[in-house]
């Protein structure tokens, strides 16, 4: 999901790229809503500026929508009893691009003629302004910036009949990416793009069926795991159970590498690997393909702990917390003032200097994108008295835009767009830096012989500009030209 608008952007996350929606859905249990709550705490890393709920209860859909966390908004009892019913979605939103305004927020509803129907989207359709464009001409009126919200007037534009019918024909006209949930009077909908780049898990709890972004909003309610909902699959569940439907030409997946770089929960178990161990997998590569001398490892958190961990274990260099994170940093600072501004880094990690005073460290994190917090942390380090600081990141330059889903920034202003690895470990002031492969990284999930590139298994635009599908509404001046001709379309 993203916005047609551009403006906002944290001043203390901003160099890091942002997964920007979690859904979940429930189906058959009058605990739907407090489920559903329960779910998208447990996805609150996937979308921390708004938060939604729809709940249907045989007779009437009762939504809520509210800007901020979960847990200040959906933990009241009075809240959830506002929400009855037997099914319920829901949806977390990250908002670093257009207005975080409470239109954009989601769940979106509308009413048919056929009935009510919700719609809960994680990705980016990439030819949304194309789409909203024309129709707007036909006589649409949209109600958001959001692109999601073409779905709600594709279906209400299709001449199909029946509802299944009219919602293929919608996604037919999509590019891009995205898992929908989507609640109706007759039951829920899931349903992943051809190449299933955003992920998409079903799980049981009793006898109720269960649509979430990540295994990890299964384990928060005591539900199982069943399976992935594969690329391309639309499944639909009512009180007489769960179908399966295959709306779509086959593709070969390309599931979003990234994922498992840093975007999944590391909890969560994803194209049928664990997390955790697949950012284990990654440092150990590192560590082969880079070794060096040093006294400790040291994770930048959190999202660098695992790969760093992995990374200590294959070169037998101590593992040690060098660096402690404040928690607590949050939408207080949302705008702050210049002298806030510019602590920067320091109010949200700190040196534990009386492990680093006069030690080598190697400095773990996922990736580099403006380069700006890596540049603070490396002066950090020596200001605690660190010999010397060499940086490994978990993941290859990232030197492309995604379009699917994420929020990065345009690529003239990703660091590694803009210069070599020598250059970007002068600008950073480390004492050496270096990158996974992407072979080494492919070899991490699995993929012994590394990435194959006439046929990859993963969407890793970010690192090599393969863009898997059609970029419609991107201009040439976000898309190399040269990249245009390798841009091919999913149903070609």
């Amino acid at each position: 999901m993203n916005d047609l608008i551009h403006g906002f952007s944290h001043p203390f996350d901003d160099d890091k790229l942002r997964e920007e929606c979690g859904v979940f859905g429930l189906y058959g249990s009058l605990d739907a809503s407090a489920h559903t709550a329960l779910g998208l705490h447990a996805l609150q890393h996937r979308g921390q500026e708004a938060a939604g709920i729809t709940a249907f209860d045989g007779d009437n859909f009762h939504t809520k929508r509210v800007l901020g966390h979960v847990a200040d908004n959906f933990t009241s009892q009075d809240v959830i009893d506002s929400l009855p019913g037997y099914a319920a979605i829901g949806h977390t939103r990250y908002s670093t691009t257009g207005d975080t305004l409470l239109r954009n927020c989601q769940p979106l509803f509308a009413e048919f003629s056929f009935g009510g129907l919700a719609v809960a989207h994680n990705g980016n359709i990439t030819n949304a302004m194309h789409v909203r464009k024309s129709l707007v001409q036909r006589g649409s009126i949209f109600q958001s910036t959001s692109d999601s919200e073409v779905i709600i007037h594709l279906i209400a534009m299709s001449r199909f009949r029946t509802l299944l019918d009219r919602f293929t024909d919608t996604l037919r006209q999509l590019e891009g990416a995205y898992s929908l949930v989507s609640l109706t009077k007759e039951g829920m909908i899931g349903v992943r793009d051809p190449l299933g780049v955003r992920p998409l898990v079903l799980g049981k709890l009793d006898d109720a069926y269960i649509l979430c972004s990540e295994t990890c909003a299964l384990d928060i309610i005591g539900a199982d795991y069943i399976r992935d909902v594969e690329p391309g699959e639309l499944v639909v569940i009512t009180k007489d159970g769960i179908k399966s439907y295959r709306p779509f030409p086959d593709e070969k997946p390309r599931p979003c590498i990234f994922e498992h770089v840093y975007f999944s929960r590391p909890d969560s178990y994803l194209d049928h690997m664990s997390v955790y161990e697949v950012r284990k997998r990654i440092g150990a590569e590192l560590a082969r393909e880079d070794p060096i001398e040093a006294d400790l490892v040291i994770p930048v958190p959190d999202s660098g702990t695992p790969a760093a961990i992995g990374y200590a274990q294959e070169s037998g260099i101590p593992f040690e917390l060098g660096i402690i994170r404040n928690h607590y940093v949050g939408r207080t600072f949302i705008e702050p003032s210049d002298q806030i501004r510019h602590l920067g880094v320091k109010l949200k990690l700190n040196a534990n200097r009386w492990n680093i005073k006069g030690k080598r460290i190697i400095l773990v994190d996922d990736s580099i994108v403006r380069g700006t917090t890596s540049m603070k942390i490396v002066t950090m380090m020596r200001e605690a008295g660190a010999t010397a600081v060499h940086m490994r990141i978990a993941s290859p330059p990232t030197a492309h835009s995604c379009f699917y889903g994420v929020d990065t920034p345009e690529r003239k202003k990703l660091l590694a767009a803009r210069m070599g690895i020598e250059a970007m470990q002068e600008h950073i002031n480390a004492d050496s830096l270096s990158f996974v492969s992407i072979d080494g990284l492919y070899r991490a999930v699995n993929q012994p012989n590394g990435r194959d590139a006439k046929s990859p298994a993963f969407c890793d635009a970010c690192f090599t500009g393969d863009y898997p599908t059609f970029l419609t509404d991107q201009s040439s001046d976000d898309v190399d030209a040269s990249q245009l001709d390798m841009i091919t379309p999913i149903n070609a």
